[in-house]
């Protein structure tokens, strides 16, 4: 999508995580057993997007740890609706990010400068840390 440049961590999220984050709660809302449609409707995307995400011809340049794919997978449980999704995709961002996850993403698909560290940029979310 983008070519290796500097980007901010917020830019890596819009074009790598969050997508990757959609794909990953459509996969399990469909195995939950949910109509393609209603799942589409639910994350404001196009029942086609959910087949490219099958497929994998969609956000699926990042692959997420065994432990990200648990709370990916306990989240497609608890959205019922474009609120919960919303909340989900939150929850799953504050990880991403206090797992120090975005670091390796960052690493791969952005110029890093020397020396950064994430407490010390903001790219967590715990506070003190």
């Amino acid at each position: 999508m983008v070519n290796k440049s500097f980007l901010h961590p917020q830019e890596l999220e819009t074009y790598y995580i969050i997508p990757t984050i959609r794909r990953y709660l459509a996969l399990y809302m469909k195995e939950r057993g949910l109509k393609q449609k209603d799942i589409a409707h639910i994350l404001g995307i196009n029942t086609a997007t959910i087949s490219q995400y099958k497929s994998e011809k969609r956000a699926h340049k990042i692959t997420f740890n065994e432990d990200i794919i648990k709370e990916t997978q306990k989240a497609a449980q608890r959205i019922k609706d474009r609120l919960s999704y919303l909340k989900e995709t939150q929850h799953l961002l504050d990880i991403i990010r206090d797992t120090e996850f975005i670091c390796q993403i960052h690493k791969q698909y952005s110029e890093v400068p020397e020396g950064c560290n994430i407490k010390e940029i903001g790219c967590h979310t715990k506070k003190g840390k």
